[in-house]
């Protein structure tokens, strides 16, 4: 599954893609709304679409959320394949099989066990609120969903928003270390931002678009992973570079 390649015009700027695209203004950014919209459109022109979430079904999208947790997409990769290969990534399949045997087969994934539990209360609240639908479950408003799916074993907020987001395409905007590293690095988070303050900070500067919060997601990992390191960071060659305040640049 891919993100909608059709993105809105964020603020001012023109769509992504557009030959008019303005360059980063390396002056500081003193609100966070318009640094979020000027991010995005320095992000999006330097790397273009990502493509995200890479995943062939909504249940499939839904055990990657889930798999991902506290491991890298490569381990949850081999995981899938597995899944796939013995005909077990629909809901359906996935109640019937044996927590050992789920088990064996996720565990490059990490903590397989605790996630083989987590993926059987998944199909199981689908069973039981939903009559086993990925249909009527994306149904159900994003408010009383994200509450729904807060409540299964194993599933906290960034998992239940990724599902809500790239599985169901509600437009919430998922926060992860990533988000929060380069925002600390650029002054506009102090680390100690509940998770929903910086979710609301993206929602609130933003249009309310499923594509668009995709997409910048997408973004802001790859550039968290090739640029915005934890340790060594390569600002002189990010994206983000021009936005940085000047205390920052050695920021570790």
């Amino acid at each position: 599954m891919s993100a909608n390649p059709v993105l809105p015009v964020i603020g001012q700027m023109p769509p992504p893609g557009a030959n008019s695209l303005r360059r980063p203004c390396p002056a500081p950014v003193r609100l966070a709304s318009e640094a979020l919209q000027l991010y995005y459109d320095a992000l999006f022109r330097a790397h273009g679409s990502q493509h995200w979430w890479p995943g062939r079904t909504r249940f499939e999208v839904i055990v990657g959320a889930i798999l991902t947790q506290n491991t890298s997409w490569t381990n949850v990769e081999r995981a899938i394949h597995n899944l796939r290969e013995h005909k077990l990534l629909s809901p359906t399949a996935m109640a019937r099989v044996s927590p050992t045997r789920l088990a064996r087969l996720i565990r490059s994934s990490g903590y397989f066990r605790q996630k083989a539990r987590k993926l059987k209360a998944f199909v199981r609240f689908l069973r039981d609120v939903h009559r086993g639908s990925l249909t009527k479950m994306f149904r159900t408003p994003t408010t009383t969903l994200r509450e729904q799916l807060l409540s299964v074993h194993g599933i906290g907020l960034e998992t239940a928003d990724s599902i809500l987001l790239y599985a169901g395409k509600h437009p919430i905007f998922v926060v992860d270390a990533y988000t929060r590293r380069i925002l600390e690095r650029h002054h506009l988070a102090r680390g100690k931002e509940p998770y929903d303050e910086i979710r609301r900070l993206f929602e609130g500067s933003l249009p309310s678009s499923a594509a668009l919060f995709n997409e910048y997601h997408a973004l802001i990992v790859h550039a968290g992973k090739h640029f915005c390191r934890a340790r060594a960071p390569l600002c002189d060659t990010c994206a983000l570079q021009p936005f940085l305040p000047p205390a920052s640049e050695a920021t570790p």
